[in-house]
């Protein structure tokens, strides 16, 4: 029974199958079906409201023909197997668009849906009459359920990104298997290409709001999908992500290829279909077909792009000094469980802290240093990063406060009231329990509340919403003390300055590297100085390694000190021997 044709139209358009990239899965369909007939053209249409539009074809170089006297179109209409002997023969079709190009013979079967409505046709086109035999009928009504199949699966399992209308990952994934049984071997290249810095999307969503961000992917898309030519897939990641294939020629015409691609981007914004700046990168992976699968393509690229977002350039390549980081990387991550549970890995050095106006030193922040058993000493700044956006977070934390409060507390029994700051993410303010499983340490280990100090950078401290301010308050209410690490670094610091539930400022290393040499600095520093003592704040500076910085920071007011001039970060014995010799020096 024939559907209404609006009904039969909108069952196309939900389907995101119009005006989208070729897919090798319909592709090898339209392949197949042109060796079976001994055919030079075969196609799956799609009837439009005014066109046959192809989704994929063999032996025609246009997308799309006029739906008035196409015989798809009355396929989809009788939703029968139609074959025309010879187009020139037929009254109807004998001025049709297929018989002008020189078409002759056509047959096509319909693509019927669970629900009854045709969408198109699976068609074989010749340029000599001819007919067809019954088995060829049969061949191709099998065809064209073949392809039915294939749209069916690909909507049921989402292969096409609503939004885009583009393939998505798990049509990549497929894609990609389909091209390395038809070329195993053949290198290929994955450009992966990031409209906006993923850390600015939120930010986005909240100024401009999720349409923005949808519009932004669709234009972006075609934008890509113009530059790259209809003929090249395209694929949505999502997060205003995409990625398609090119074949390797060299590496200077695939960063011409991605850099052109990112120029065309970056116009959208003075063209005006985009109302903010967009910064996009790309990143290339090469790789041989059938030898890498999906994931590892779309990490290498994506590992290429963030690379070259860091590194300032539009474009960069992944290379062997990239998978070694990436090697590592997994392995930090794989590694940082074991460390957690042995004794000989992970371990706390502590750096003194001293008042500049009476050189007592009363406090020391406490630092985590990883012993690596096959990578030797590793920098916390590489491993910490990884780390502190991922489950493991709260374990190492715990393993950090644990340690910290059992040296403070062997210190306090040996008559050495040192105060031990303690590094904590905007991760661990989020936790719901974090400030009663901090007081139930220092409970259990005897020890007052001001015997730790909390670091805290400015970016966990601003915007972490309720959570993260519940946890702050609780923790100051019970007398800990919360110190603004890295201060100067981050937001609008003075600004957000009177809004932080904070006791101690942490002037940056970056401010003092220079600050003898430099009187713009100091007038810099004098500022945050003045401002912090003002909102009642004690001032620390990070990073001081010669005299002249000291005798600068006194001048200006600072209240204490640390760095490499008074000591480096020191194993608890040693720190005990430094104390010793520098109170038997006063």
């Amino acid at each position: 029974m024939k559907h209404p044709e609006q009904a039969r139209l909108f069952a196309l358009k939900q389907l995101n199958l119009l005006d989208t990239a070729p897919s090798d899965s319909f592709d090898r369909i339209t392949r197949m079906a042109s060796q079976l007939f001994g055919l030079p053209i075969s196609a799956v249409s799609l009837t439009d409201s005014d066109r046959q539009w192809f989704k994929s074809r063999v032996g025609v170089d246009h997308r799309e023909i006029p739906r008035d006297k196409a015989p798809c179109a009355q396929v989809c209409d009788s939703a029968e197997v139609l074959v025309i002997p010879d187009l020139l023969a037929s009254n109807y079709y004998q001025d049709s668009h297929l018989a002008n190009t020189g078409i002759r013979f056509y047959a096509g079967a319909p693509l019927t849906t669970r629900e009854g409505q045709t969408l198109g046709a699976m068609c074989v086109l010749g340029t000599e009459p001819r007919d067809i035999t019954e088995q060829e009928r049969a061949s191709l009504v099998d065809l064209a359920a073949m392809v039915m199949a294939q749209i069916e699966l690909q909507h049921a399992f989402g292969r096409v990104d609503p939004l885009t209308g583009l393939a998505n990952r798990s049509q990549f994934s497929e894609d990609l298997q389909d091209l390395a049984l038809d070329s195993p071997g053949e290198p290929r290249a994955a450009l992966f290409t990031e409209v906006v810095e993923a850390s600015q999307l939120s930010a986005l969503h909240r100024t401009m709001g999720s349409g923005f961000l949808d519009e932004l992917a669709q234009v972006s898309a075609q934008c890509i999908q113009e530059t790259i030519g209809l003929e090249s897939p395209l694929y949505y990641l999502g997060s205003c992500q995409f990625v398609h294939l090119l074949p390797v020629d060299s590496h200077a015409s695939l960063i011409e290829h991605a850099l052109n691609l990112r120029q065309r981007l970056m116009a959208l914004e003075s063209a005006r279909d985009v109302s903010v700046l967009v910064r996009p990168v790309v990143g290339i992976a090469s790789f041989e077909l059938g030898e890498t699968a999906a994931p590892d393509i779309l990490r290498s690229a994506h590992a290429a792009s963030l690379d070259a977002r860091q590194m300032g350039q539009g474009a960069g390549v992944f290379s062997a000094a990239l998978e070694e980081r990436f090697q590592r990387s997994s392995m930090l991550l794989a590694d940082i469980g074991r460390a957690l549970k042995t004794d000989d890995e992970l371990y706390l050095v502590f750096q003194p802290r001293v008042w500049v106006a009476s050189g007592d030193c009363q406090g020391v922040e406490a630092l985590l240093r990883w012993r690596h058993p096959e990578l030797g000493e590793v920098s916390p700044a590489e491993f910490i990063p990884l780390i502190e956006n991922t489950p493991m977070a709260r374990a190492l934390t715990d393993w950090v406060v644990n340690r910290a409060i059992r040296q403070a507390a062997l210190w306090h029994a040996e008559g050495r009231p040192l105060r031990v700051s303690i590094n904590v993410s905007a991760t661990n303010l989020e936790e719901h329990d974090f400030a009663q499983r901090v007081l139930e340490k220092l409970r259990q280990a005897n020890l007052p509340a001001d015997a730790i100090e909390l670091e805290v950078t400015e970016s966990a401290l601003i915007g972490k919403g309720q959570a993260a301010a519940t946890q702050l308050d609780a923790l100051i209410a019970a007398g800990i003390l919360i110190a603004i690490d890295d201060f100067g670094t981050g937001y609008s610091s003075l600004s957000y300055l009177h809004e932080i539930p904070a006791n101690i400022v942490k002037i940056d290393r970056s401010f003092i590297a220079h600050l003898e040499e430099d009187a713009r600095i100091q007038t810099l520093v004098g500022s945050m100085i003045r401002m912090a003592h003002d909102l009642g704040y004690s001032v620390v500076a990070e990073g001081v390694e010669n005299q002249a910085a000291l005798d600068c920071l006194s001048q200006l007011g600072c209240n204490e000190v640390q760095g490499y001039l008074l000591a480096k970060p020191l194993p608890p014995r040693d720190l005990e021997t430094w104390l010793a010799k520098r109170s038997g020096g006063q």
